[in-house]
């Protein structure tokens, strides 16, 4: 148990670490919430936003515009859960959103447009692909399950029995498992042979 331990302090930080308004509550929503008032509340645990927040946090490399791929990952597409969309739907999935959005034709959308359109009453449809899982293992294990069943202040080691926590648990210890024995490989014969890609191997 003494690995599980030093996992669990890793939610609790990122408790602390990420800031969202209204706090980490489960948010109820009314059941006539657009898609983007869903994500927000289920994702990101926010309640009010204005389009310029919405379009900035998830403008995630910083450009004052949605690509393709920023999109794609808004949506969630590029997460385990959507493993099985083919690339096609992606692409379909993708040019929708350009569609509604992009006024000059640039094949992207400036937060400009995106402000603009969702003034004259146009929002991002529900394209089925779920609420937009866009965070890494350790962020949707946090927001998803640790805040919903182990987050009060009776909370007990032992209490870390459901699927998700074993599986989530799990992968950690494979991940320690596996660094260990690269860092061993190391120490014992300093250059490590089978990461050697076979083109530069001579030959026997």
């Amino acid at each position: 148990m003494l690995l599980l331990r030093t996992y669990i302090v890793l939610p609790i930080f990122l408790r602390n670490a990420i800031a969202h308004s209204g706090g980490h509550e489960q948010i109820p929503l009314a059941k006539d919430a657009d898609w983007a008032t869903r994500h927000m509340a289920e994702e990101h645990h926010i309640q009010s936003f204005d389009p310029e927040t919405f379009f900035t946090l998830h403008d995630f490399h910083s450009r004052g515009e949605w690509s393709g791929e920023d999109i794609q990952r808004l949506y969630g597409l590029f997460d385990a859960s959507n493993s099985q969309v083919p690339s096609s739907a992606k692409a379909t999935a993708v040019q929708k959103i350009i569609d509604r959005f992009d006024q000059d034709g640039s094949g992207t959308i400036s937060s400009a447009e995106y402000v603009n359109a969702i003034s004259r009453g146009i929002k991002l449809p529900d394209l089925g692909f779920g609420p937009g899982h866009h965070g890494d293992d350790e962020y949707e294990y946090e927001i998803h399950h640790w805040e919903k069943y182990h987050s009060g202040d009776d909370f007990k080691e032992e209490d870390l029995t459901h699927p998700e926590d074993i599986a989530h648990f799990k992968k950690h210890d494979e991940e320690e498992a596996m660094q260990e024995a690269w860092e061993k490989l190391e120490k014992e014969g300093g250059i490590i042979v089978k990461n050697i890609p076979k083109k530069f191997l001579r030959e026997p």
